[in-house]
């Protein structure tokens, strides 16, 4: 079966007044359909740069990045983000704090009609836990909840792939455990393919079904 993700010899870098400085080199990666990857490491070793190239944020040097039989970006190819059907869940939630939940939720939805909107909405804000929070605005919900509905905001457009970067760093200890489960739990409902990005080893083996060890890269090696 065709990999959901697959990433093969990928190279990255940046451009610094000295010259290209590379971050990742060889960097391999596949995730099945319905599986959850996480990159884990800690700061500076590549992972959260392999997460925007991904994305389309960051272009690539060397290697390939494929969703399905779909190059996404090589040397040569560069698929903007936009067509990518890539969604994001960020660690700092990204709320519009002018918006109610539902008009967060259903803010990448714009081109499908109304109804559809509310009912696309409804069933991800049940599937969440806020089945009633419609209404409230971000600054009237608490850390887990403002998550909760950055993750039904990303599910809404049905991406083929997900993309968590450290999206539990931000809460507490007991919340982030209790939520670490539950979205491991709804993402195996949903049967999206996902790739988490942290470094804390305890999150990584709860949420996902394989792992893969990021070091900083040391030129010359």
């Amino acid at each position: 079966m065709t990999a959901a993700l697959s990433i093969h010899d990928l190279s990255l870098s940046y451009n610094t007044p000295r010259g290209p400085h590379p971050v990742v080199q060889g960097f391999q990666l596949s995730v099945k359909m319905g599986g959850i990857a996480s990159l884990l490491g800690a700061s500076g070793c590549g992972k959260t740069s392999v997460l925007r190239a991904i994305a389309g944020f960051e272009p690539v040097q060397g290697g390939e990045i494929r969703l399905g039989e779909t190059v996404l970006s090589s040397p040569t190819v560069h698929l903007p983000p936009e067509q990518r059907r890539v969604g994001m869940m960020f660690q700092e939630y990204g709320l519009f704090p002018h918006l109610n939940v539902t008009q967060n939720v259903v803010f990448g939805l714009r081109r499908l009609p109304r109804e559809a909107q509310q009912q696309r909405c409804d069933q991800l804000l049940a599937l969440v836990g806020l089945k009633d929070a419609g209404k409230k605005f971000p600054h009237e919900l608490s850390g887990g909840q403002q998550q909760r509905v950055a993750l039904a905001r990303a599910l809404a457009p049905s991406p083929a792939l997900l993309l968590l970067d450290e999206p539990f760093s931000n809460l507490d200890a007991a919340t982030r455990d209790r939520l670490t489960v539950e979205v491991r739990d709804i993402l195996k409902q949903t049967g999206q393919t996902a790739v988490l990005v942290t470094h804390n080893e305890a999150e990584a083996r709860t949420m996902a079904d394989s792992m893969v060890m990021m070091r900083p890269l040391v030129v010359g090696e």
